[in-house]
């Protein structure tokens, strides 16, 4: 069984996915696959340099930075880099899957209903949380000014229709309750696959 898990930037997809981890449960960051699919894959690497040019990569990396500026800029851009990227995170992950053993798989995608990636989900968790904690959230992790973050934001569904998506909504402000959240959640879901 696949469930999805998703969320806004800032909203704490990571310490939901980290949650899951501690009961046991297998977690791919469709991100974190599609970064090292940008340095590994030699196909990506020339498809984005197509794409967006040759200073999309320093020293044979991908420069993530500059990337970022181009594409939430112009969502053409970004739209053309998903399509690169996602048909071989979505390959990736089917591998890794057929390799666990566990009664369910989390999934985790920031741009998981944008891109249709839900549809091969069995069930969907949204992560939500105020606005306002979620940028002071970026702005603490990774220096982001506002400007930024709300170009990211831009680029993403809001919580309101993802919501009508998912199956389940944890909101993300309180850790303590996140962690109940999660476990309730994961029992729902064991005796869902049990029955």
């Amino acid at each position: 069984m696949v469930v999805g898990l998703t969320g806004g930037i800032g909203s704490g997809k990571t310490t939901v996915a980290n949650y899951f981890k501690d009961l046991g449960v297998p977690i791919y960051i469709a991100d974190i696959a599609g970064k090292s699919l940008m340095e590994t894959s030699t196909t990506i690497k020339q498809d984005i340099i197509e794409l967006l040019g040759a200073e999309a990569y320093n020293d044979d990396l991908p420069d993530r930075k500059w990337i970022a500026s181009v594409v939430f800029k112009d969502p053409s851009k970004l739209e053309d880099l998903n399509k690169i990227i996602h048909p071989a995170v979505k390959k990736d992950f089917e591998e890794w899957k057929l390799q666990q053993t566990s009664d369910y798989v989390i999934y985790e995608a920031a741009i998981l209903f944008e891109m249709g990636g839900y549809k091969a989900c069995d069930k969907t968790i949204l992560v939500t949380a105020p606005m306002k904690l979620r940028v002071k959230r970026l702005q603490n992790r990774d220096g982001s000014s506002v400007e930024e973050i709300q170009l990211r934001m831009n680029n993403q569904w809001s919580d309101e229709k993802k919501s009508a998506l998912a199956d389940f909504v944890i909101e993300n402000v309180n850790l303590n309750q996140t962690k109940a959240q999660v476990k309730k959640l994961h029992q729902i879901i064991l005796k869902t696959i049990k029955n």
